[in-house]
């Protein structure tokens, strides 16, 4: 879009944002239940003992830190668009939207293909073909297996966010529920954001291709080391229930 214009690009963001905000507001109000406890320093960092003491939650939490910390290369795109594939907006358009769109692929492929058997092991190996992809990218010169590489990055990683949210909510008790997803959410956001930091800092020093392929090997290593640390984790089998 910001190569037909800059407005056309921002104008569709904006009314996407007003679109889905009518649609938020359309969603009926849950009883709301108001805890009577009176809040202690306990109960503040309930969330964050709650993770340490439960591994199969501080596993799936730790892995997208630092799977993601590790592999970030969004930041990069456009200089892979300049300088490596030498692409103008359009191009460096088609390698911005395309984790979305394979995100998005499988999300609705999720909604009617639930991942019903073995999600533990089924999350870390996606993981680590998220990583794997992540190198695919890096190491590509051609513009159709760059954007190829990106939209099956998006596609695993949707596989990997899909179980470890769904994880992380059902073995999180009712009470503690706010404040572990509070943590996760933080931890997401800062290994986003840090991954980027870590990407442009290490393309600074060793170079744009090198730090995209040691952020991807990264990422498998994550995989394979979390698979040992928690093996919990790894042995979770069904996403609807505590097995």
């Amino acid at each position: 879009l910001y190569g037909v214009s800059a407005e056309a690009a921002y104008a569709t963001a904006a009314i996407l944002m007003l679109a889905a905000a009518v649609l938020i507001f359309t969603i009926p109000k849950p009883a709301q239940q108001t805890a009577t406890d009176k809040p202690t320093m306990q109960t503040l960092f309930a969330g964050f003992g709650y993770i340490w003491s439960e591994k199969i939650v501080l596993g799936a939490i730790s892995l997208d830190l630092f799977a993601v910390l590790l592999s970030g290369a969004s930041a990069l795109l456009p200089v892979y668009a300049r300088d490596i594939l030498q692409l103008g907006p359009w191009g460096l358009g088609l390698l911005r939207s395309a984790p979305g769109i394979g995100a998005i692929c499988v999300a609705v492929w999720l909604a009617g293909h639930p991942i019903r058997d073995h999600a533990g092991k089924i999350m870390l190996g996606f993981v680590a073909l998220f990583g794997a992809f992540t190198v695919l990218f890096g190491v590509s010169t051609i513009t159709w297996l760059s954007i190829a590489a990106l939209a099956l990055l998006g596609a695993t990683d949707m596989f990997s966010v899909y179980i470890r949210e769904t994880l992380i909510q059902l073995w999180t008790p009712d009470e503690v529920r706010g404040r572990v997803n509070a943590v996760n959410q933080v931890f997401v956001g800062a290994s986003n954001e840090v991954g980027e930091f870590r990407a442009g800092t290490m393309a600074a020093l060793i170079g744009t291709v090198p730090a995209v392929v040691i952020g991807g090997i990264g990422a498998i290593a994550v995989a394979g080391l979390w698979a040992w640390l928690f093996p919990a984790l790894r042995q979770v089998r069904h996403l609807n229930s505590r097995e």
